[in-house]
């Protein structure tokens, strides 16, 4: 019984969760070379940037997301629904809670950075938003229909979605599109040959 109550202490409350994110810290960053390491004996285009979009993917969405899911005192009774849109943020910000704001937003940060980093299907500011609502709204989602005893918000929807955007951007430096330069036509590079043929003459 001992070992069960401790293991619900660590698995089952916001403490837990932020203890077992905190110890996971060196795992993760030992991972990382690890693969990168594995991916370029197998010669996998840049490795180090791949494996650490892949450990920043899970171990910056992955707490975020138990959060979300740990059930409330009351867990399994009805929850609550709130579909206005800005009700629930001008609340939030007319008591001062600034905080669960950023929390919010933090949600799907790790996501929004280094998913296009790692995807080419996600090098997109709009991708990521419209990913990051997706995901936010099958958690809403699943909170209400398996009774967890929490607010179920469109605001928490757009909250997790701009919060994953606002990384984008912030990586945007180092997944943009690079401007590929104009090739010159076959015609073009045939008269500079002839040119160059004639002033040698």
């Amino acid at each position: 019984m001992h070992v069960l109550n401790t293991w619900q202490e660590w698995v089952g409350t916001e403490t837990g969760v932020v203890l077992s994110t905190a110890l996971a810290l060196p795992v993760a960053a030992l991972v990382v070379p690890l693969l990168a390491l594995l991916r370029r004996s197998r010669g996998v285009a840049r490795p180090w940037r791949i494996s650490l979009a892949d450990v920043g993917l899970v171990y910056g969405t992955l707490p975020w997301v138990w959060l979300l899911l740990l059930p409330g005192e009351n867990a399994g009774s009805p929850g609550k629904l709130s579909l206005v849109p800005l009700n629930d943020l001008f609340d939030l910000a007319a008591k001062g809670e600034r905080f669960q704001i950023i929390g919010n937003m933090l949600v799907f940060a790790a996501l929004g950075f280094f998913g296009p980093l790692r995807f080419a299907a996600l090098q997109s500011v709009w991708r990521v938003l419209a990913l990051a609502a997706g995901c936010s709204a099958f958690l809403e989602i699943t909170q209400f229909a398996a009774r967890l005893d929490r607010v179920s918000s469109v605001d928490d929807v757009l909250l997790n979605a701009t919060g994953a955007a606002l990384a984008a951007v912030l990586s945007w430096p180092w997944w943009r599109a690079k401007t590929p330069s104009t090739p010159q036509r076959a015609g073009s590079r045939q008269a500079d040959d002839d040119v160059r043929a004639i002033r040698g003459a």
